[in-house]
């Protein structure tokens, strides 16, 4: 996009919100880089370039507006729709893989050398893995910085610096400004960063309030309404239109809380380890679709007889992801030729009897009351080796669908499966419809789900098919294959406001 000049220039004038992550300006003059909605005057066109990533523009040594904070935007929605190397370095990235395992560790998940990948990503992005890591982590010590009263020896390490020397050298250079003078500037003028609210902190843990930045429209209530319609007993809660779940993150267990508000999700989080911020909003992100474009969604399905009319009765209609990609898989198989309800019985069992209890829920983290539904969620999902060391009796299903479940989760456990925020669709679904028990709508289900690929239909889908009846289209499988190819490439979206149909999902004022 950054190739087209005149276009990008013509979002800088107009200060189009929607552009906000797509691409990045820098202005020569200044050096600064802003992003496209930023409120200040349009430079002359002669002094201004764009960047594909902030890390670009850091590289080209501009420094982040104090004014728009270009960091805290919605990520490029171009990494949701790809599949190839470049996006799916990019989703590890964010998923700090790079933080924890270094460019080696990248590579290998990859499955490319460390130099070939740093080639990609500069010739895609205009920066290697660790500068778009290092990136990541001065945003997330801007966010702590100007929002929390931790330590800055603290946060430095809480955001993935190796030293406070490092951190502080980082921050001044890449925000033309040292920590303290953020903090007091921040204290001066009384502002807090558009994507937090605020932070108490406790003895074993960190409870942050953040502000989850997406491209409008969004209809919130109605994806948080559709995981709370899944939400399984001791793992989820969704109350009063706020979706509360446990996470288990590389260095602990987290407890978040999700809910509508104006121009942003509220996300409240607690953690056991506050390195594990970035992770767990990168996971929320995922979760409910925040990075996805729902001008170019809505656009390409709103002008479809079909589809038209429920596109327009909720704009902005996002794809339910998934917290963990292991437990979407083991969703999707017990939910085979089952209801929601039965499915949600059948996983509540299996995560009673495998999953261990959630540090975030027992004393240890000290939840504030308010962040918590009653009764708070205790679980967290059982991994791959705690599923295969589940007693027989937490597995209330048919025995075929026992040993798919199994088979699932030894392949996970072994690494034949690779299921992870960078894993490539195609070759999931190729390895999963090999396992015995499961076929094309599990591995599809999968997906959609735990891969966010936006391209996903499921013909066979008993909610398809009642919701195609009901609007008087064809809702044969393979009649509803043909009708969904005028859907591409966003059959996945398609499908949510199909599934809406079917079974209507309850709206809860912000």
């Amino acid at each position: 996009m950054v190739e087209d000049f005149e276009h990008c220039y013509r979002a800088v004038q107009s200060r189009d919100p929607r552009f906000d992550g797509w691409f990045f300006t820098a202005v020569s003059t200044t050096g600064i880089y802003c992003r496209p909605s930023c409120p200040a005057r349009t430079p002359a066109r002669e002094h201004v370039r764009f960047y594909q990533s902030a890390a670009a523009a850091q590289l080209a040594g501009f420094r982040a507006c104090l004014r728009c904070r270009p960091d805290a935007v919605p990520g490029s929605p171009e990494w949701n729709v790809r599949a190839d190397v470049v996006a799916r370095a990019m989703r590890y990235i964010a998923d700090g893989v790079v933080d924890r395992e270094g460019v080696a560790g990248l590579a290998a998940k990859l499955g490319y050398a460390a130099r070939h990948v740093n080639r990609m990503l500069v010739a895609e992005v205009g920066a290697g893995p660790l500068a778009l890591a290092r990136a990541q982590r001065a945003q997330t010590a801007r966010l702590l910085v100007e929002t929390t009263g931790l330590g800055m020896a603290e946060i430095a390490f809480a955001s993935g610096f190796a030293s406070v020397r490092q951190f502080d050298d980082t921050v001044r250079q890449l925000l033309g400004r040292t920590p303290t003078e953020l903090r007091a500037r921040t204290v001066r003028s009384r502002r807090r960063l558009p994507s937090s609210e605020r932070r108490t902190g406790t003895g074993a843990a960190t409870t942050i309030a953040l502000r989850l930045p997406y491209r409008r429209p969004m209809a919130v209530a109605e994806v948080l309404a559709f995981l709370g319609a899944r939400a399984v007993h001791g793992l989820e809660t969704f109350e009063n239109g706020t979706y509360t779940r446990t996470l288990r993150l590389p260095h602990g267990d987290a407890l978040v809380a999700l809910a509508p508000a104006v121009g942003h999700v509220a996300a409240t989080l607690t953690l056991a380890e506050l390195s594990d911020l970035s992770a767990a909003v990168a996971r929320c992100r995922r979760l409910i679709d925040l990075d996805a474009d729902p001008g170019a969604v809505d656009a390409a399905l709103g002008s479809d007889p079909l589809l038209g009319p429920l596109v327009r009765a909720t704009p902005g209609l996002r794809v339910a992801g998934a917290a963990e990609e292991f437990e979407a898989a083991v969703r999707a198989v017990a939910g085979q030729q089952v209801s929601v309800a039965a499915a949600r019985r059948v996983v509540a069992r299996l995560v009673d009897a495998a999953g261990p209890r959630a540090a975030a829920a027992s004393r240890d983290l000290d939840v504030p009351a308010e962040v918590l539904a009653a009764p708070p969620p205790d679980r967290v999902f059982p991994t791959p080796a705690e599923v295969l060391a589940a007693p027989l009796e937490a597995f209330a299903m048919p025995g075929a669908r026992r040993e798919a479940l199994l088979a699932l989760a030894r392949a996970a456990d072994d690494g034949s499966l690779a299921l992870d925020a960078g894993a490539d669709p195609d070759e999931v679904v190729a390895r999963l419809v090999t396992l015995p028990g499961v076929g094309a709508w599990t591995a599809s289900h999968v997906a959609l789900r735990a891969l966010g690929d936006p391209d996903v239909f499921l013909p066979s889908d008993l909610g398809v098919r009642r919701a195609l009846a009901r609007l008087g289209a064809p809702s044969a499988p393979s009649a509803a294959l043909s009708l969904a190819e005028r859907w591409r490439p966003w059959r996945s979206y398609a499908l949510t406001h199909l599934w809406s149909i079917a079974t209507p999902l309850r709206k809860e004022a912000p």
